[in-house]
């Protein structure tokens, strides 16, 4: 369908001529064709370039970014292309919510600090806990419990000195057994108190005093970790507040050398750029570049079909502010950029153009990069524009003896104006330009090719 398309306007381009006749001169024959529209076929030098457009850019940019988190407001930039001293404001950024964050991080910060001290003084209470148990309670219950074993042994004693007073009274006849009995009775509870201290003196030593201790060095133990927990969380709230005061300062940036300031290319698909007052900016998004004017490159987009034919190292004229800079390709992408309606869904890959140093070039200028892709030498060639291709290839129309004759053609490679002929003519041979205007037999194989194309389209019509 494209092809009929294409032929429909040939045949337009054909019936041209017969629509004007009245105005415009008849259209030439075999006999009347005018010498200057058929061309000498020779031999020289064909070049095959490829041309495309593209812009200025620094290879070594300095980029200045955003150091501030989340979205951020641009109340004034520097304009683009501007020429900047050290220390000179490129950028600022709005802070009415870094001042809000920065007195909200203040007040957590002071809070915290007294939680801290508070959780210091929980802390030397628990130690001075152990201390005075060890060196006071455990002591003084250690002093009591060993005066009331004294004072039970003593009893005990008492007891037993009483019991061998009415044991030997009895055996006199002056006590009776019943009294001995009683006195039996007190040396046991005498020495059932004796044994009572005892334990209890053991407990204290072995048991209570280490259940005890277990329990207050606990106590110290998370009297400690909420120590360590509560100066954490103040020196997190100590850093966001030094953060968000840093990020202020961020808030209005500055140059750090002398340049030129640049905004960054935008998308394709955008319609703004990216960099002006009001728009919304995010952290490590660039905001402007500083580019190195004595590294400077055209990057270019070569079309998918052509794209073989292009490899680093190949030279590369760039025609920029009047004057021709010979370059060189430094690079080539080997993944295409994407296509969309942006690029008129045209697939190219970006191509890297080294330029040598040359005062007065700068970012953002444009350019025509005319890319030599091969050099023939002493090659046959023919113009393009004496060409027509078919279905069954490529042909031409040469002048022999006052006659028009087609001569069918294999072609090497071509240029913008010229083709490498192989096989079809010969040096000195008269090509006819335009035969599509100029050839009555050539306007008949166009409409030929037309009415070809239309069949499949009436088949399936039909």
């Amino acid at each position: 369908m494209k092809r009929f398309l294409l032929l429909l306007g040939l045949i337009a381009a054909i019936a041209i001529p017969s629509l004007t006749s009245g105005i415009l001169p008849s259209r030439v024959t075999e006999t009347t064709l005018d010498p200057a529209l058929t061309h000498t076929v020779t031999r020289g030098e064909l070049l095959v370039t490829i041309t495309e457009q593209g812009t200025l850019e620094s290879s070594n940019n300095t980029e200045v970014k955003c150091k501030v988190r989340g979205d951020n407001t641009i109340i004034w930039v520097v304009e683009n292309g501007a020429e900047v001293e050290p220390g000179d404001e490129l950028v600022r950024l709005d802070t009415l919510l870094i001042e809000e964050e920065i007195s909200e991080r203040t007040k957590f910060a002071h809070l915290a600090q007294a939680t801290v001290a508070r959780a210091q003084a929980d802390v030397a209470k628990a130690e001075l806990a152990i201390s005075e148990y060890l060196e006071g309670r455990f002591v003084s219950e250690l002093a009591s419990l060993r005066k009331e074993l004294a004072v039970a042994e003593s009893n005990l004693r008492s007891a037993k000195n009483m019991l061998a007073y009415s044991s030997k009274m009895a055996d006199s006849g002056y006590k009776n057994q019943v009294d001995v009995e009683e006195k039996e009775f007190a040396v046991s509870q005498a020495d059932l108190q004796v044994q009572l201290t005892n334990t209890k003196i053991d407990v204290l030593q072995q048991f209570a005093k280490e259940e005890e201790l277990a329990t207050l060095r606990g106590n110290l133990n998370a009297a400690k970790a909420k120590l360590e927990a509560e100066e954490e969380r103040l020196r997190a709230d100590q850093h966001r507040k030094q953060r968000a005061e840093d990020e202020f300062g961020q808030c209005v940036v500055k140059a750090k050398r002398r340049g030129i300031v640049i905004y960054p290319t935008g998308e394709d698909w955008e319609d703004a750029p990216n960099i002006e007052e009001g728009a919304t900016v995010h952290k490590d998004q660039v905001l402007l570049l500083m580019p190195d004017l004595t590294q400077m490159q055209v990057k270019v987009g070569i079309h998918e079909s052509v794209i073989d034919t292009v490899r680093p190292g190949m030279r590369a004229a760039v025609t920029v502010a009047g004057k021709t800079l010979e370059g060189e390709i430094a690079s080539v992408a080997s993944v295409a950029k994407p296509a969309g309606w942006w690029t008129g869904n045209v697939v190219k890959y970006d191509t890297i153009i080294q330029l040598p140093n040359d005062i007065g070039l700068k970012p953002g200028m444009s350019v025509e990069v005319k890319i030599i892709t091969a050099q023939h030498e002493d090659i046959l060639k023919i113009p393009t524009s004496a060409i027509m291709e078919t279905h069954s290839g490529h042909i031409c129309w040469i002048r022999q003896d006052d006659q028009l004759v087609r001569r069918d053609l294999q072609l090497g490679d071509s240029s913008e104006l010229f083709a490498a002929v192989q096989v079809g003519l010969s040096a000195g041979d008269q090509v006819v330009i335009d035969p599509l205007a100029n050839v009555p037999e050539a306007q008949q194989i166009a409409t030929a090719m037309i009415e070809k194309s239309k069949q499949p389209d009436a088949e399936q019509a039909e």
